[in-house]
């Protein structure tokens, strides 16, 4: 099983790629599982035309222990099997928390061993990266970690922190750093900035995600661009990156 979280700063397109990684696999026959980690619930969003499905803390509130995992995992497009962690109440509780409350409800309801998924992937949000945010990093759910950014400042920063936050945990023997997914936002040195943090970092620039209209227009229709367009550039670029994931993995 190959498991990879997919790390970065909010708006910064990073559920667009989960997603799109996603559809890669399960186009090359893959079982695919993937699991939003942040609390606003929209990582599957494309594979369900625009639905959002019940969140696990949702359904975990309403129906406690009698809950099943078949109330708390949906199959989206392509077979791909979702589950979306959700939050608490706004202003209400710790997000953190509950994400580390939905890992604990899948865990024990063994959805590995019923799932039996090829590749897990796991959305998870980058502007903090503490308590239920870094479970995917300490407690030895993903192999590796691949940050989405671009070359806007803060996007950079944050890949930054989520670096360093990789790199101690990996020396406890967890998760270790994939490489970063340049997900193009047209400013100025753009490849360079990244190149730069890439080499600070001592990891590589694993794709080149152009900036391309057809992912607007795919969501405009409530589909994933790889359903919709699945010759466009940045179509393309995933499945390369898909593969190189792959390689990567077992190397």
């Amino acid at each position: 099983m190959y498991r990879f979280a997919i790390y970065g700063k909010g708006g910064i397109g990073k559920s667009t790629a989960c997603t799109a990684l996603s559809c890669a696999f399960a186009q090359m026959g893959m079982k695919v599982m993937q699991v939003g980690c942040d609390p606003k619930a929209d990582s599957t969003l494309y594979l369900h035309q625009g639905e959002r499905i019940p969140t696990m803390l949702d359904t975990l509130r309403a129906k406690r222990d009698q809950a099943s995992l078949s109330d708390l995992i949906f199959t989206g497009y392509h077979g791909i099997v979702c589950a979306e962690a959700g939050g608490p109440t706004p202003g209400l509780g710790c997000a953190g928390r509950g994400i580390a409350a939905a890992f604990e409800a899948l865990d024990s309801r063994d959805v590995f061993d019923v799932v039996k998924p090829d590749v897990v992937l796991y959305d998870v949000l980058g502007d903090v990266v503490c308590g239920g945010f870094a479970m995917p990093i300490r407690e030895g759910y993903a192999d590796q970690v691949y940050i989405v950014t671009s070359g806007e400042n803060m996007s950079i920063y944050a890949a930054a922190n989520i670096a360093m936050a990789v790199e101690n945990f990996r020396k406890r023997g967890y998760a270790c750093l994939g490489g970063l997914i340049l997900n193009r936002r047209n400013v100025p040195d753009e490849y360079e900035k990244v190149e730069t943090l890439a080499g600070d970092l001592h990891t590589q620039i694993m794709a080149d995600l152009p900036r391309d209209n057809h992912i607007s227009d795919a969501q405009d229709q409530n589909k994933g661009v790889m359903e919709m367009y699945p010759d466009c550039a940045y179509a393309m670029e995933i499945r390369a990156l898909a593969g190189r994931m792959l390689e990567h993995a077992v190397s």
